[in-house]
């Protein structure tokens, strides 16, 4: 603090005494005494001030950018949820996870069909101050709501979460094709589906009852925007993937790429008191007794550190560099004994939040390529000798350390609609898996290698993050292929050049993942959905009777009924094999002495709102 500036609140509250005592004073004297006694405070040396509230976070992989409708990663996402706001969130400590409202002022008014949604925000929430609004805030207001959801479909943004709106709010799809025509979307056309009835009133129609619309309210690509700032900051493909402007706790005031990114409070965040129950949870209790009346957010600044490798990102917990850090598989057997953390770290205070994601690891197969891709008799044989091939088990134990569960079905647990009876057709059977591929073309040649039908040779080409788990599964796979006598080729490179090739279908394989955007079986479902094709379907998958049952089981509410469609969808992925379905990781946070509330969230990326850091122990280090 310079000598200008006005000193802490804490020190002033050393004045209080001496007001007491000058009551008596005449008026000039007491003025004096008090400015004698401010000055004194503000030349106080630096290290006796309150140092601001720091959170010291690790990235395992590079983000991509900040713009809610053109990011698609786990990185950029957890960024963004701090710095804009949905209209619902969820209860920080309700499990299973529940919905609440954020912006909304309560939960949506829906009629009695299902098609008319309307929802309230609460007036006075304002943008973080920013030169596209002048240098100063602005109100939130239920047209940054319509104009965020239209940016989806916008063909010029290009997201890769346009199916969150396709073919739901009345008349939307109509104006995204009428660019065709004018070159541009209008975003100033009145349409019906999506309405901003007045001030702080947001009214959606739909062309069909949506069971799961609620949950894309607070999906963090609903975020809301504001036109100003887009049409300020767009880059060519009108996304705005450097300077975001939210009305969330936070704001980005620092960022290297790939390496550092810095968040400070919001200056003018609206604030709100920490306020949940424990629903009997002891590990809730603790929490609640920790924070409970807190005013948040309680943090002040959030240092976000980027490091792939995993023994960097354990030595700098080690050192104190981090407060909180996942302990990914690799990582596991250096912090705990099975579940439980070591003996030393207990001593030294750290804390364990342990939960097995809301998430699918999958192998898939590009579905354009000619070799692995399509309907064709051979590609299935081939996919399925592969899917037939590989060790779930031993990945577990090898890579993950056993810190995964295998999952035999597309809905993880933990989500509405997975089924822990389900038992998949698929098991590792090299012997079967040989034998397929000799019946269906795939003979070996002089070398050993086998060659394709025509007798051309071939490799598949798998691709990869260059850290340490994507070296262990390369080696998995690099074994199972060999037991095939199929060539395998490496293709390594940084997390972010891996989801452009994706969303443009030109990986032929990968191991991806998908971790719960919202806790029903429908955000994974649509995974294989093929017009769903270069935005969540990573595959690029196009199977006909899939599409057709998928669609079946949109309009449909958790239950019975959809569990027999997801069923009949699952077997179809069995015989089909556009994937390998493989596990869901077991998450362990690690959580330093100093670190106040935190426990993870299964939906949330971000739980730095409700979440404090003790600067005693900080300084006691």
């Amino acid at each position: 603090m310079g000598a200008g500036s006005a000193p802490p609140v804490r020190l002033i509250h050393l004045l209080h005494p001496l007001r007491r005592r000058l009551r008596s004073m005449n008026r000039a004297l007491r003025r004096c005494c008090l400015a004698f006694c401010l000055l004194a405070l503000c030349a106080l040396p630096a290290g006796a001030q309150e140092a601001p509230k720091t959170l010291r976070w690790v990235f395992s992989a590079a983000e991509t950018g900040f713009d809610p409708a053109g990011v698609h990663d786990y990185y950029s996402n957890t960024i963004i949820e701090a710095i804009h706001e949905t209209l619902l969130t969820y209860d920080y400590l309700a499990r299973p996870a529940k919905l609440v409202p954020l912006t909304a002022a309560a939960m949506p008014e829906v009629s009695d069909d299902g098609l008319t949604w309307t929802i309230r925000l609460r007036p006075g929430i304002r943008f973080a101050p920013d030169p596209a609004f002048d240098g100063n805030p602005r109100e939130l207001v239920a047209e940054d709501y319509a104009y965020s959801l239209k940016r989806l479909i916008d063909p010029r943004v290009r997201s890769a979460y346009a199916f969150l709106v396709e073919g739901k709010f009345v008349g939307l799809d109509e104006l995204a094709a009428q660019v065709q025509k004018s070159g541009r979307f209008d975003y100033d056309a009145r349409i019906p589906g999506i309405e901003a009835v007045d001030r702080h009133t947001l009214r959606l129609r739909l062309k069909q009852a949506e069971p799961n619309l609620i949950y894309l309210l607070a999906f963090t690509q609903t975020s809301a925007l504001a036109r100003e700032v887009v049409e300020k900051y767009a880059d060519g493909s009108g996304r705005v993937m450097a300077n975001p402007v939210g009305t969330g706790p936070f704001r980005l005031t620092r960022w290297v790429r790939g390496a550092k990114i810095v968040l400070e409070a919001n200056p003018v965040y609206r604030g709100m008191t920490w306020n949940f129950t424990a629903d009997g949870d002891p590990e809730n209790a603790a929490i609640v007794r920790a924070m409970q009346g807190k005013r948040l957010p309680a943090i002040q600044r959030i240092e976000v550190a980027v490091m792939e490798e995993d023994q960097s990102r354990w030595l700098a917990f080690q050192n104190g560099e981090l407060d909180v850090m996942n302990m990914d598989g690799p990582l596991a057997p250096r912090a705990l004994d099975g579940e439980r953390l070591k003996p030393e770290l207990a001593r030294r205070g750290v804390k364990l939040s342990r939960v097995v994601d809301p998430e699918i690891i999958y192998h898939y197969w590009q579905w354009n390529d000619p070799v692995v891709g399509g309907m064709g008799k051979a590609q299935i044989a081939l996919r399925r000798a592969m899917a037939m091939a590989y060790d779930v088990a031993e990945e577990i134990r090898v890579v993950r350390n056993g810190q995964a569960v295998a999952l035999e079905y597309p809905v993880p647990p933990g989500v509405a609609g997975h089924d822990p009876a389900y038992r998949s057709s698929v098991r590792k059977d090299l012997a079967t898996a040989n034998t397929l591929l000799d019946r269906y073309g795939y003979r070996k040649a002089a070398d050993g290698w086998r060659r394709l039908p025509d007798g051309k040779p071939f490799a598949i080409r798998y691709a990869s993050r260059p850290d340490s788990t994507g070296r262990l599964q390369e080696e998995m796979w690099k074994k199972a292929f060999d037991a095939l006598a199929i060539r395998m080729e490496s293709q390594k490179m940084p997390f972010p050049d891996l989801i452009k090739l994706e969303k443009q279908c030109r990986l032929q394989m990968r191991s991806a993942g998908w971790i719960a955007d919202y806790p029903d079986g429908d955000n994974f479902m649509q995974l294989l959905y093929g017009p769903r094709s270069g935005q969540s379907n990573a595959g690029c998958v196009r199977m006909p009777e899939y599409d057709r049952l998928y669609e079946q089981s949109r309009r449909l509410p958790a239950g019975p009924e959809r569990d027999r469609l997801y069923h009949r969808m699952t077997r179809l992925i069995e015989v089909y094999a556009p994937w390998r379905i493989n596990l869901a990781r077991v998450r362990n946070m690690l959580i330093q002495p100093q670190v106040i509330g935190y426990r993870k969230h299964p939906i949330l990326h971000a739980e730095w709102l409700y979440m404090d850091i003790d600067n005693d122990k900080v300084a006691a280090r």
